[in-house]
């Protein structure tokens, strides 16, 4: 409604109306309710539509949007999509615009139009962001959550006390002491200070990453900034952007009281850029930390990550890196303690998950497994069924509703039982505003199922790419390579707390794809399930923890 000033329904109803004047039959309603019109990637209806198009369902002809706007508003995906659908013989047409693609005027038009509703697009996004930088340069808050610190009444920034005595806390350890961020995170846990829930925090311990936000972020001086983040586009995809912190940003004087002054504030942007400097790894160049994130802590359940631990000879040089992992919420990385004090060496860990996958692919029947399910028919395809039998269903309730509106419209005003007809009328309305409702959820619950069996596929599909590789060339990888492909392949990695008698560590392996493993299909492999893994611990020297 805000884009064009008609409601979804309201380009619905004219969408039919245009079809019943033309004397067409609807087939399928499509709508992407809330998504942007930017890429096609992101619009799951529309890329619905293009599939049954392919599949040539119910002899397509045309067809039918409001405006070519709603179409798309990318140039080159309107005229890449319009091109797929003309090859199969399906042409677009545009209502409000009076477009028709099967015509030479459309398209010349086409092009010319869509290129109008990507720049119009484009002037929306320059014009907010215009907005929101005048915004900032009047001191203004440009809104979401006010920083931990602060409330917000009437849209402007207010100090909170209660949470403005942890900020003075922070800056004043940070410049005053020698602790660094990890530090002060650790201080105010251990002398009773608890952070305050508020918004989407979680948690009420105090962070390492809590404590580097505070430091970085101009506000507390006063100060509003401006571009801290942006919106860049990654390279070799289209219309794909990602957020970027930015070295560059500007600052302008803010309309809120500062809680620390700015000499602190000066002082503590000094010894941050003094010790933040990335410092190059120079030793175990070639090593990675292979089953890092997959891994999961026994006792809380978060990911593991790599730990080294290097030995000095007594003249100072390093001679050997011994690797672990350890829980990342042991170091209170995100506010989070962990009572996990184990860091269980990498090599047995990894010799481990390796035994076991390497015998899970190298299974025949698995290879077998794999080939039929990529050459199978699908549940996609029933889905598809139900999603169009679903969307019939709904064309005929919403031209059944259409009717009785128009037969409404027409009751006699001055007719004695006027009111008793058109109470009758407004009752059937209602109830066919629930059918569609109902449509409408079940529509959406299979759509979100169709998207379930196209993720499944296109994991197997990988999977079976990088079972090729793993098979034949797991050895002779790299570290790095050998941790893409362990990403590829698994969900997690459950080890135990404790480790057991015969030396083991890992209690079960999650694959993200079914495997044959002991003669049947699985995507779980348990520690009772199993018993190869012995000859690896027996080979793997036993750390001690």
């Amino acid at each position: 409604m805000q884009v064009d000033g008609y409601s979804l329904d309201a380009q619905r109803e004219r969408l039919l109306k245009e079809a019943k004047h033309r004397e067409m039959k609807v087939v399928g309603e499509f709508s992407d309710e809330g998504k942007s019109g930017k890429n096609v990637a992101g619009r799951p209806e529309f890329q619905r539509m293009l599939k049954l198009i392919e599949q040539k369902a119910d002899g397509i002809d045309y067809v039918l949007v409001f405006k070519l706007s709603r179409f798309g508003r990318n140039t080159a995906d309107v005229l890449n999509s319009l091109q797929f659908m003309q090859d199969y013989g399906v042409n677009l047409l545009c209502v409000d615009d009076g477009i028709d693609s099967a015509g030479a005027s459309g398209k010349l038009m086409i092009p010319v139009l869509s290129a109008v509703a990507e720049i119009e697009r484009e002037n929306i996004q320059a014009q907010t962001m215009a907005g929101r930088w005048q915004k900032a340069k009047e001191g203004k808050w440009n809104g979401g959550f006010a920083p931990y610190g602060y409330k917000l009444i009437n849209g402007m920034l207010e100090i909170e006390e209660a949470e403005a005595e942890i900020i003075r806390i922070i800056y004043d350890k940070y410049v005053h002491t020698s602790m660094g961020m990890n530090g002060i995170a650790r201080w105010l846990n251990n002398n009773g200070y608890k952070k305050i829930k508020r918004q989407n925090n979680t948690v009420d311990l105090f962070s390492a990453h809590f404590v580097k936000g505070v430091i970085d972020n101009p506000v507390y001086v006063g100060k509003i900034a401006y571009g801290r983040r942006k919106n860049e586009k990654i390279d070799g995809k289209r219309n794909e952007y990602h957020v970027v912190k930015q070295d560059d940003y500007e600052i302008f004087d803010g309309q809120h009281e500062a809680i620390v002054s700015e000499e602190l504030w000066l002082a503590a942007s000094v010894k941050r850029q003094e010790t933040s400097v990335k410092h190059e790894k120079v030793y175990s160049l070639e090593h990675e930390h292979i089953l890092s994130g997959i891994l999961k802590c026994p006792v809380c359940g978060s990911s593991m990550y790599g730990n080294i631990n290097r030995k000095k000879k007594k003249d100072g040089t390093h001679y050997k890196d011994g690797f672990y992992y350890v829980c990342k919420h042991r170091k209170l990385i995100d506010g989070q303690a962990c009572t996990y004090k184990h860091q269980p060496p990498q090599d047995q860990i990894n010799a481990e998950v390796e035994a076991i996958v390497l015998e899970a692919i190298d299974n025949p029947l698995f290879v077998d497994s794999m080939k039929d399910k990529l050459n199978q028919k699908t549940d996609e395809d029933m889905i598809c069924e139900r999603i169009e039998a679903l969307e019939k269903s709904r064309s005929q309730v919403a031209g059944a509703k259409s009717k009785l509106f128009e037969q409404m419209d027409r009751l006699d005003i001055t007719d004695e039982f006027y009111d008793n007809k058109y109470a009758d009328m407004q009752a059937r309305v209602d109830k066919l505003y629930r059918e569609i409702a109902e449509l409408d959820r079940e529509i959406n619950k299979a759509e979100q199922d169709l998207q379930v069996v196209f993720e499944g596929k296109a994991t197997m599909e990988t999977a079976y790419q990088v079972l090729q590789v793993v098979k034949e060339k797991y050895d002779k990888l790299a570290d790095t390579e050998k941790k893409k492909l362990m990403n590829e392949l698994l969900e997690r990695v459950e080890i135990f707390e404790e480790r057991q008698k015969d030396g083991r560590l890992v209690k079960s392996v999650h694959f993200k794809f079914p495997v044959i493993y002991k003669g049947k299909e699985t995507d779980k492999v348990w520690w009772d399930e199993e018993n190869h893994v012995e000859t690896v611990c027996l080979l793997s020297k036993l750390h001690a923890y």
